[in-house]
């Protein structure tokens, strides 16, 4: 039996997984690929799409059969053990210090192309956008789901507008191009990509919240995925037929850009709107599903019991604000470091894969029949993403490293002190 309130039918899944795939990464992640990979970055796309799905297939099983506010770590302790749950929940909430500054700081971006921004008053705007999120996560969760529904399809008109006033495809731009020594291009590309398909762990927090989780949830999952893929090839075949890449400015301004060239300046602010709003819906799931996690580790007794409670609407609002909180204190804190986007999504993409390859080896335990043979390959793949990070994947093993000396300690000190109390008489 759920415990938290059946409202989320097939079509809002799809909004709120789409937008929180497409959200932070549609507007920036093309043109960083095409920075690093140029016509490569298209076969990169279709590459990793072949990837994400056996993921994603994988995910939708498991949340068929174990819907759970508690998402992937409660998956990886139904497979591990009690002991790797508290591990990969841990892991999944320290993507919070360099994942939602990332996703701050492409969001206020959007609001630079229109205004001259002091520092100030960028970390005012991340703060504000912290709020509404607050604000509409006191809302019952189909209110996000209708939210974000507009918002999936702002995103998708934008780019079909896009392709019909630039006349795409262009006939210099063939949509895969010819691969001849340029293969080496695609590990550091992809690295930076998979940002892009971060959002199908975060979308199992909401299982529970689904009316019929064993029809909707996988449909609304493979949907959203394939619906992401196709709007990022589309928006990579524009940025390379309109060049509108090649360094750190043109990188995040490339939407802005693009409208500008082919609507006028006027564009920019439908580009500011769309773009913000993107952003602000990938970061809305995600911190629901934060807020979620820390709801269901309370209400099994791993956390305090305050963290327990919901609000009238049904939904945890003592966690989620203390989510929004912690956001607004990492967002601080990068802002006072001045802190690139490029090297939060770098190490916040390692956090990611491990809790995939972790959630991917849980599949192979827990699934039975194709499956989990399914489930075997993914774990591969997510195992060959994480080599390809490279030296930005040992933030995430080094982290996972500590995590586990932490709690291994605390066993150790809860035991001795166990052993020290007196029987009882």
């Amino acid at each position: 039996m759920s415990r938290l309130n059946k409202e989320l039918g097939l079509l809002q899944g799809i909004g709120l997984l789409s937008t929180s795939l497409l959200g932070t990464g549609i507007f920036v992640v093309p043109a960083l690929a095409a920075t690093v990979a140029g016509q490569a970055s298209l076969w990169a796309w279709l590459i990793l799409i072949l990837l994400v799905l056996p993921v994603a297939f994988t995910f939708a099983q498991l949340g068929r059969h174990f819907p759970h506010a508690g998402g992937a770590p409660h998956l990886i302790g139904r497979a591990f053990g009690p002991r790797m749950e508290r591990l990969s929940a841990w892991l999944f909430l320290a993507v919070l210090p360099v994942g939602l500054p990332a996703a701050l700081q492409i969001a206020t971006g959007f609001w630079q192309a229109l205004f001259h921004l002091g520092s100030g008053q960028n970390l005012a705007i991340q703060l504000a956008t912290l709020g509404a999120i607050l604000l509409l996560g006191q809302r019952p969760a189909k209110a996000s789901g209708l939210l974000q529904g507009a918002i999936a399809l702002a995103i998708v008109l934008t780019i079909g507008v896009i392709w019909w006033a630039g006349d795409l495809p262009h006939a210099s731009q063939p949509l895969l191009p010819a691969m001849s020594g340029s293969w080496h291009l695609l590990p550091a590309a992809l690295g930076v990509m998979f940002w892009c398909f971060v959002g199908i762990e975060a979308f199992t927090h909401l299982g529970e919240e689904f009316k019929r989780p064993e029809r909707d949830f996988p449909l609304a999952l493979l949907l959203g995925v394939l619906l992401a893929g196709l709007v990022y090839w589309a928006c990579s075949v524009a940025v390379l037929s309109f060049q509108t890449y090649g360094d750190p400015r043109s990188d995040a301004s490339s939407l802005p850009q693009l409208l500008d060239l082919l609507l006028g300046e006027r564009a920019r602010w439908l580009a500011a709107i769309v773009g913000y709003l993107a952003c602000f819906a990938s970061m809305n799931v995600y911190i629901q599903g934060f807020a979620r996690l820390l709801w269901s580790l309370a209400d099994e007794g791993k956390l305090p019991v305050r963290l327990a409670r919901r609000n009238r609407h049904g939904v945890p609002g003592p966690a989620l604000l203390l989510v929004v909180l912690s956001c607004a204190l990492c967002a601080t804190l990068a802002w006072s470091q001045a802190l690139s986007v490029d090297q939060l999504i770098r190490y916040a993409n390692g956090n990611f894969v491990l809790i995939y390859l972790l959630s991917m080896a849980a599949g192979w335990i827990l699934l039975k029949g194709l499956w989990r043979w399914l489930a075997g390959l993914s774990a591969l793949l997510c195992g060959l993403v994480l080599l390809m990070l490279g030296i930005d994947a040992w933030y995430a093993l080094g982290l996972l490293a500590a995590l586990a000396l932490f709690d291994q300690w605390q066993s150790l000190r809860t035991r001795k002190s166990l052993g020290a109390t007196p029987p009882m008489r």
